[in-house]
């Protein structure tokens, strides 16, 4: 048994998290065999949670009333509006989602700030543009905000694995321990707005799963927030593959940067040529990103347009 400590710095948020009557510790102590006592401050609107339990089971209570109090201020934060008749809106003062350090995320570009109106109003959205953009950054905010609010039920991240070199095969380790390598830039956006616990904590319990995207072949994916990554490194036959996955109140965004391809035949790449296969789906939404786009440290921007002006200087290289 171990005993972990949170504190409520206001009236509102002890509201939050205890719910009527604390219906809401009542709740998680049958769930997650935990017990759970509050302590008031006579002097101050504080309260401190003193939760007991095995490790495992307190550090679950501890992050769903980590996910209480975030869901609280979420519901706080206004909606971002669409568009209408192609009149662009201001960007947001409030944040998009908070990450579990107190950072707000924002769309910092107009193309950012459409990308996540079509995330909102759609379910199936395809991101093209240069490294540093927020592509899957944005895409990682926007799946925890549609689990949070009970979107969708769990998160899926996926790319393909191009090998170079050593086979797969070849490598040691399980499955799970080859591909890590290759799944790991995925891991980096959940780091940041999860934290490695939570984050380790939502892989354990299957709500966020990594797979590649070879494994993804007879699955249906209902109620998820799916993110494609790295696309630009998919063939036509699997992105068919992947798009067909979707099930009943699912998500999938798509993303990738063009170029960038790894593939032999860069002119047969799925993300390539989905512009004009799904040209006539009005529901899918394809948002691309341009160097102005770019929001890495500045010298991400210069290098970017760098190698593309060198690329057109020397269009046989």
């Amino acid at each position: 048994m171990i005993t972990k400590k949170f504190l409520l710095k206001n009236s509102e948020e002890i509201l939050a998290v205890l719910g009527d009557q604390d219906a809401n510790l009542k709740s998680l102590e049958r769930e997650l065999r935990v017990e759970i006592f509050v302590h008031h401050n006579p002097d101050a609107a504080l309260a401190t949670l003193t939760i007991k339990g095995t490790t495992a089971n307190a550090d679950k209570a501890l992050n769903r009333i980590k996910d209480l109090l975030d869901e609280f201020y979420e519901e706080k934060l206004s909606p971002i509006a669409p568009e209408e008749h192609g009149e662009l809106r201001p960007l947001p003062e409030r944040p998009l989602y908070r990450s579990i350090f107190g950072e707000a995320v924002y769309p910092r570009t107009e193309n950012q700030r459409k990308y996540m109106e079509a995330i909102s109003a759609g379910d199936l959205v395809v991101v093209i543009g240069p490294a540093g953009t927020g592509k899957t950054f944005l895409a990682a905010a926007a799946a925890l905000k549609a689990l949070k609010t009970g979107l969708v039920k769990r998160i899926i991240l996926t790319r393909p694995i191009v090998e170079a070199g050593e086979k797969l095969g070849f490598l040691p380790g399980d499955v799970s321990e080859k591909v890590h390598p290759y799944l790991k830039p995925l891991h980096d956006a959940f780091y940041t707005l999860l934290g490695p616990e939570r984050f380790r904590t939502l892989r354990e319990d299957e709500i966020i799963e990594t797979v590649p995207l070879a494994y993804m072949r007879g699955r249906t994916l209902e109620n998820a927030f799916i993110i494609l990554d790295e696309a630009q490194n998919t063939m036509p036959e699997q992105m068919k593959m992947f798009l067909t996955r979707m099930g009943t109140g699912s998500k999938a965004v798509i993303t990738g940067d063009i170029t960038q391809i790894d593939l032999k035949e860069k002119d047969r790449s799925g993300l390539v040529l989905i512009k004009d296969i799904l040209k006539k789906v009005p529901a899918v939404k394809i948002v691309c990103f341009g160097n102005s786009d770019v929001v890495r440290h500045p010298l991400v921007k210069e290098i970017v347009q760098a190698y593309e002006d060198w690329e057109k200087d020397n269009p046989q290289a």
